[in-house]
């Protein structure tokens, strides 16, 4: 076989190779997150609160890459489990400020063995980890620039 036709064997494929790890390392998190009572997309909502609280649910969204429509539904759980509060921002009623509760801000303690965890399961240092996540946050910064650059031609084209 041609080096053209092995680049369309599945093991080549880098979108095969990034959605089966995804959901393979995500997994594996699911067990270390159920004994802090949250899901994987709760963990990162988690974490961007831990970060800096209060933010408004739009800043939320923005850290995670993630739409509105999605991130709305985990703040809500999270509201109804007792790890933050949402409320309107006073002087602008469209924007919701997010605020770890006292019970939330406590939670970051048991979740400070999570990462360590998470490397010990997934048989990786450190340094493996920082690696992978440098890689990764390459691949998305590039595929952001080409879905920017592919809209920009789409606004080109349609203002003709």
């Amino acid at each position: 076989m041609s080096d053209a036709n092995d680049d369309l064997l599945l093991e080549r494929q880098l979108c095969f190779a990034l959605s089966v790890a995804s959901r393979s390392v995500i997994t594996s998190y699911r067990p270390v997150l159920d004994k802090l009572g949250i899901t994987h997309p709760q963990y990162l909502v988690m974490l961007a609160l831990w970060e800096r609280s209060p933010r408004t649910a739009k800043e939320i969204s923005d850290v995670l890459l993630l739409e509105p429509a999605t991130v709305t539904p985990l703040l809500k759980r999270l509201e109804d489990a007792g790890l933050l509060t949402r409320s309107r921002q006073r002087g602008n009623e469209r924007a919701l400020d997010v605020a770890l509760t006292p019970r939330g801000a406590a939670l970051r303690g048991q979740a400070l063995s999570v990462p360590t965890t998470m490397m010990d399961r997934l048989n990786i240092t450190r340094d493996e980890a920082a690696e992978l996540h440098a890689s990764m946050m390459r691949l998305i910064a590039a595929a952001q620039a080409s879905r920017a650059a592919d809209a920009e031609a789409a606004e080109s084209l349609t203002a003709r």
